[in-house]
C-alpha cells in the first residue's frame, strides 16, 4: 500500500467528483423526495469515497480490500437508485446516462485497485 495518502488515489478523486455530481443532480429532484431517494442517493455517493479513505488508512491490504468491497456495494446501490430516479422522471435520460458513465468509471477503477492489492499479497 505504501505511504500514499487516500487523497492521492485517482479512484478517491473520481468518487469525490461522482459524489458532487449526485448532490447537484439531487438539487433538482422534487422537494417531496428530500427524505426519500434524494437522501439515499446522497448517502450512497458519500459512502464511496469515505470507504476508500477509511480502507486506505488501515494497516493491511486485506482490510483495505474489505472497504473497497463496501465502496463497490455503495456504488451498486447508487446505480440502482439512478435507475429508479430515471424511471420516476426525476432524472432525464441524458443526466442518467452521464451518471451511469461516471459510476462505471469508478467501478472499473475500484476493480483495478482491488486487483492490484490482491497481487501484492
Amino acid at each position: 500500500m505504501g505511504s500514499q495518502a487516500y487523497q492521492d488515489l485517482s479512484v478517491w478523486k473520481k468518487s469525490i467528483e461522482l459524489c458532487v455530481c449526485v448532490y447537484e443532480l439531487c438539487a433538482d429532484f422534487p422537494k417531496s423526495e428530500l427524505y426519500g431517494i434524494t437522501d439515499q442517493m446522497k448517502r450512497a455517493s458519500v459512502s464511496i469515497p469515505s470507504n476508500i479513505a477509511e480502507g486506505q488508512a488501515r494497516q493491511h491490504s486485506k482490510e483495505f480490500l474489505q472497504f473497497l468491497s463496501v465502496a463497490n456495494g455503495s456504488l451498486a446501490e447508487l446505480d440502482t437508485q439512478r435507475i429508479v430516479a430515471e424511471r420516476l422522471g426525476f432524472l432525464s435520460c441524458d443526466k442518467s446516462s452521464d451518471l451511469e458513465h461516471r459510476i462505471t468509471e469508478v467501478r472499473k477503477m475500484l476493480y483495478a485497485l482491488s486487483r492490484s492489492l490482491k497481487t501484492e499479497n
